[in-house]
């Protein structure tokens, strides 16, 4: 069963994030063989590049809303942008990341054009012609996974988390061709103006994104406890993220913060350093691929989930591991 599917390309200072190629990457599976898959860009300018890789990636149709209210993510602003996508293309669902926007735009599009919701969806499983689609979601911190549908009859709204599925791919240059569209936009009022924007994670990956992560907790001891866990997550490629813990004890910011009232991330390798393992941070990295633990407390929680426990102080261990992986790239 062919159906139309709809993606909100969502970018990241001018780069398309990867959760976005995800999502479409489902929109290609949910709309069969027949299906079309739209995507809307919302942006100020510097759209072309954008737009030429989502063709390229499956997109049949790229509509772009280009306007100075879209130079920044305000909700309003993105809100009449997908309301006058979803008006314009009438598609069976609409995609979007699980992210901070995605969060607060899928509910509100879901209202305004009467559809069902399901967010944070880790899985799709689609039977026989497509008509049989369910989505998998994680419950109770991930200690459960339930699978639901929508009833017939409404369109679909659904929020994909980062770095579950699979990024739609690079089709053959012969093989396909897409086109681009000029949405219908108009800037209503804006109650939020943004003056400017203040990175303070050391313009490190997103860490939803990233596919390694080199976490500290209070074991960490310090900000400068933090350099190791920084230099051992650059030799990976990867990223540094923190407990509640760290973050409340000064030692990094909240932005960096993982677990129930931080971030949720699932990347392919978790290292925990001087984590205790509270359940309140497993909430929000137990879906992890391979997770590595080390802490000097052999009885640590966290050595339950770990897939690899290592038992010593980690400023010994860290920079031993940071070495190996740079001897490693050399010989590999």
């Amino acid at each position: 069963m062919s159906k139309t599917i709809l993606v909100f390309a969502e970018r990241r200072e001018g780069a398309l994030r990867r959760v976005a190629l995800e999502a479409l990457g489902a929109a290609k599976r949910l709309a069969g063989k027949d299906g079309t898959v739209h995507a809307v860009l919302a942006c100020f300018g510097g759209a072309a590049d954008s737009a030429a890789e989502l063709i390229a990636r499956g997109a049949d149709v790229v509509h772009i809303a280009d306007d100075p209210s879209l130079e920044h993510y305000v909700p309003e602003a993105y809100i009449a942008v997908l309301g006058a996508a979803m008006s314009a293309v009438r598609p069976d669902a609409l995609l979007l990341g699980h992210t901070a926007s995605g969060r607060e735009l899928a509910p509100r599009v879901a209202v305004a054009h009467s559809a069902g919701h399901i967010a944070d969806v880790t899985a799709i499983e689609v039977a026989g012609d497509g008509s049989d689609v369910a989505f998998v979601r994680p419950l109770y911190a991930g200690k459960a996974f339930e699978r639901r549908s929508f009833l017939p009859g409404h369109p679909w709204v659904i929020t994909v988390r980062p770095n579950n599925l699979p990024p739609a791919e690079l089709c053959d240059s012969g093989e396909r061709g897409g086109s681009v569209a000029v949405l219908a936009y108009t800037a209503p009022p804006l109650l939020t103006a943004v003056r400017g924007i203040v990175r303070r994670t050391r313009g490190q990956l997103d860490l939803a994104e990233a596919d390694v992560i080199v976490s500290g907790g209070r074991g960490v001891r310090s900000a400068a406890g933090f350099e190791p866990l920084h230099e051992l997550a650059a030799a990976f490629g990867g990223t540094v993220g923190a407990s509640r813990a760290a973050c409340d004890a000064g030692y990094c910011d909240y932005a960096l913060q993982i677990g129930q009232t931080g971030k949720v991330v699932t990347p392919q390798l978790y290292i925990a350093c001087g984590i205790s393992g509270a359940i309140q941070h497993l909430a929000g990295m137990s879906q992890s691929r391979t997770i590595v633990a080390i802490n000097k407390d052999s009885d640590a929680p966290i050595f339950g989930i770990a897939d690899y426990g290592i038992v010593g102080d980690l400023f010994e261990i860290v920079p031993l591991l940071k070495a190996e992986v740079l001897r490693t790239k050399v010989t590999g």
